[in-house]
C-alpha cells in the first residue's frame, strides 16, 4: 500500500499499517507545554492520579508567552512549572531561553520521523525537520505524559509544489501568506501538507520553519518539508542521535495537488482581521502604521534578523512608529549581538526585547492602543490577538515590516533591498 508521510509515521508508531481516515493509538516521541498551557497540564495529571511521567526526558516546558511574568497570576503558574519540572526531572526552559518552537528543535529534541505533541497550536513548525508534529489541548497532552501514547485520526494529505524562483522582496513568509490567501484559512482542515519543489530545496531551514509554522493557519494538522542535506547539516550541529527519514511513496493518495509558480508572487500581506485576507503590498501601500513588530515563532530567527539589520542599518525608524524586535531564542540573540544586528536595531530607533513571544500573544509587551495599526511578522491577526480588539494588525515579512517602519506607512521593501544588496 502506497503511503504518505503522515500515514507512514503514524503506522510506525502504531505498529500496524494505517491509511487516511483510520483511528489509532500511537506512541509519542516528545511532548511539551508552554506557560499558557502547562499549568493546566499539571492540574490534569494530578486529577488523573499520575505522579510520574511516562518518560521524563521526553517532555519539556518552556516559559515564553509571558517572559518575564507580567502579573501575579502568570508568576504563580511559572512557579508551579518550575517546581513540577524539578520534581519530575523534565527539561525546563525558563524566561531567558526563548520561544518553545525555536528552543525545542534548537536543543536537539526533535528528529525526523518523530511523532510530537505540543500544547501549542504552532507545533506544526517541526515539520521542517520531517517530524509529524501537531498541537493538542492540555488534557490530551496530560494523557500522553501519563501513558506515552495518544489517539489519532490519520489525516489525509495535500501535496504542494513550489516552482520558479523567489523574486526580490519575496520570502518564505510571502509564499505562505499567498498560499493561505489562495486556499483560505480552512483550506486544509485536519489534513497534512507535504511541500516539494525547487523553491523548497532552495530555502534555508529558517524559511522552512516559517512555512511549516503557518501550516496550521490553513487548518492543517501538520506540515512536512523534505529531509535533505540542509536538514541533516542543521541537525548535526545540535544532536548526534540517530533517526529515520520517512518519504512518501510513489503513488501515495493525495486529496489535492497544488502547484504554485512563486516567480509571480509579489511582497505580500494579510490584512486585518484574518490571515487569509490577502493583498499585495502594492495594493495597500501608504496605509499609516503606528507599530511594527519583528519576531515570534514565525519570523524571529537569525535569517529574519539579518534581513532586518541589512535594511535598517544607517536608517531611522519613523518617529511616529514603535518598532519592536524580539529574537526567538537566547542563542539567536547572542548570534545577532555578535553580528552587530542589535546595535543596528537600536541605532535605527527600535526597541529590542528579551527572547520570547513578545507582543504576539498580547499579554504584556507592545499592546497597541485603540485604533492603532500594527504591521507584524507574526502568524495571526484576528481581533484582540495582540491584546486589543480595537487595533488593526497586518501580517508581512521582516523586509516589509522594516520598510514600513522606516516610512511610517505600509511600504514596498524592494527599493531598500536593492540598495542593501547592491
Amino acid at each position: 500500500m502506497a503511503q504518505t508521510i503522515a500515514e507512514k509515521i503514524l503506522s510506525a508508531h502504531a505498529g500496524r499499517n494505517l491509511k487516511a481516515g483510520d483511528f489509532t493509538v500511537s506512541k509519542v516521541d516528545f511532548c511539551f507545554g508552554q506557560d499558557g498551557t502547562s499549568g493546566i497540564i499539571i492540574d490534569r495529571l494530578r486529577e488523573l492520579g499520575v505522579n510520574k511521567l511516562f518518560e521524563k526526558r521526553k517532555f519539556c516546558m518552556v516559559i515564553d508567552h509571558n517572559a518575564p511574568s507580567p502579573n501575579l497570576g502568570a508568576a504563580t503558574v511559572q512557579k508551579k512549572m518550575r517546581e513540577f519540572a524539578l520534581r519530575q526531572g523534565a527539561f525546563f526552559y525558563d524566561i531567558n531561553c526563548g520561544i518553545c518552537h525555536q528552543v525545542i528543535p534548537e536543543k536537539g529534541h526533535i528528529l525526523p520521523g518523530y511523532l510530537v505533541l505540543g500544547a501549542d497550536s504552532h507545533t506544526s513548525t517541526y515539520g521542517a525537520l520531517g517530524a509529524l508534529a501537531t498541537g493538542v489541548g492540555s488534557t490530551d497532552l496530560a494523557v500522553a505524559l501519563a501513558t506515552g501514547k495518544n489517539w489519532f485520526k490519520v489525516p489525509q494529505t495535500i501535496k504542494i509544489i513550489l516552482k520558479g524562483r523567489l523574486p526580490i522582496g519575496v520570502f518564505a513568509k510571502d509564499v505562505i501568506l499567498y498560499i493561505i490567501g489562495d486556499m483560505t484559512a480552512n483550506g486544509a482542515t485536519y489534513q497534512a501538507l507535504e511541500f516539494y519543489g525547487p523553491v523548497v530545496d532552495s530555502l534555508g531551514m529558517d524559511g522552512r520553519f516559517t512555512i511549516c509554522n503557518m501550516a496550521v493557519e490553513l487548518g492543517a494538522k501538520c506540515g512536512f518539508m523534505p529531509v535533505d542535506e540542509k536538514t541533516k547539516s542543521w541537525l548535526r550541529k545540535r544532536t548526534d542521535k540517530k533517526y529515520k527519514v520517512y518519504q512518501a511513496d510513489k503513488g501515495a493518495a493525495y486529496t489535492l495537488v497544488k502547484e504554485y509558480d512563486v516567480s509571480k508572487i509579489e511582497p505580500s500581506l494579510a490584512k486585518p482581521h484574518s490571515v487569509d485576507n490577502y493583498a499585495t503590498v502594492d495594493e495597500v501601500k501608504g496605509a499609516v502604521i503606528t507599530e511594527a513588530f519583528i519576531g515570534t515563532c514565525t519570523n524571529g530567527r537569525f535569517e529574519d534578523l539579518a534581513l532586518a539589520a541589512k535594511i535598517l542599518k544607517n536608517r531611522k525608524v519613523k518617529k511616529s512608529v514603535k518598532l519592536i524586535i524580539t529574537p526567538a531564542s537566547r542563542d539567536i540573540y547572542l548570534q545577532a549581538l555578535k553580528a552587530g544586528f542589535i546595535e543596528a536595531f537600536i541605532d535605527a530607533g527600535a526597541v529590542v526585547l528579551n527572547p520570547g513571544c513578545g507582543p504576539c500573544v498580547g499579554t504584556h509587551q507592545g499592546v497597541p492602543a485603540d485604533g492603532e495599526v500594527v504591521i507584524s511578522t507574526a502568524n495571526r491577526n484576528f481581533k484582540g490577538r495582540m491584546g486589543n480588539p480595537n487595533a488593526f494588525i497586518y501580517l508581512a515579512s521582516p523586509a516589509t515590516v522594516c520598510a514600513s517602519a522606516i516610512e511610517g506607512k505600509i511600504a514596498d521593501p524592494r527599493k531598500y533591498l536593492r540598495a542593501a544588496f547592491s
